[in-house]
């Protein structure tokens, strides 16, 4: 009785009706199964158009069990355009059935940086005794050609050209920025 004066509840708003539950599904299994076991990444670095089933590559793939020789014509072909001798790395991918997949990166900066500044090899003591000299365009040219790797795609433009100019100065080669700057080397009389 004491409820008459008072003023009754409100009925709860009505609820929509509930949406099926979300049922993830795994792949099909033909998709699954299609995925081959990787058995082995191997890295190695090999000069262009000089691949041959001695070392360093046959054993390195000779070990897995894979077929040396296919894999040296296919990348003696891929680098015949390339000179003869630049070092090319490559990244192959072994499956447990014997079978291989492998793709191939640009050469290393060391490589651009010695063939710039005309040296056969980096300085014996880096930081103390320069052996060569490089401008900053030499730097921008390799960055250039280093953006097309793989590993490369998500740096900043900045972070690639101070990586090498890092790598140049641990080989002793100095990254100058004016071009006139560049010593001549002495032209005997």
């Amino acid at each position: 009785r004491e409820s008459e004066g008072r003023a009754q509840p409100s009925p709860p708003p009505s609820v929509p009706p509930c949406p099926q539950p979300l049922v993830l599904l795994s792949p099909p299994l033909s998709r699954t199964m299609s995925k081959r076991a990787v058995l082995a990444k191997i890295r190695i670095v090999i000069p262009a158009g000089a691949a041959k089933p001695a070392p360093p590559v046959g054993p390195a793939l000779g070990q897995h069990g894979l077929n040396i020789m296919s894999f040296c014509k296919d990348f003696n072909a891929k680098t015949s355009e390339l000179m003869t001798d630049v070092p090319i790395p490559v990244m192959l991918t072994a499956f447990k059935d014997k079978s291989f997949e492998w793709e191939m990166s640009s050469p290393p900066a060391a490589y651009f940086i010695k063939k710039a500044a005309g040296v056969r090899q980096g300085s014996v003591e880096p930081g103390h005794k320069s052996k060569g000299q490089i401008t900053l365009k030499h730097v921008y040219k390799i960055a250039e050609v280093k953006w097309k790797d793989k590993s490369y795609i998500n740096f900043p433009v900045r972070s690639t050209v101070l990586s090498i100019m890092s790598t140049a100065k641990a080989m002793g080669i100095e990254v100058i920025t004016a071009p006139k700057a560049i010593e001549a080397p002495a032209v005997p009389k």
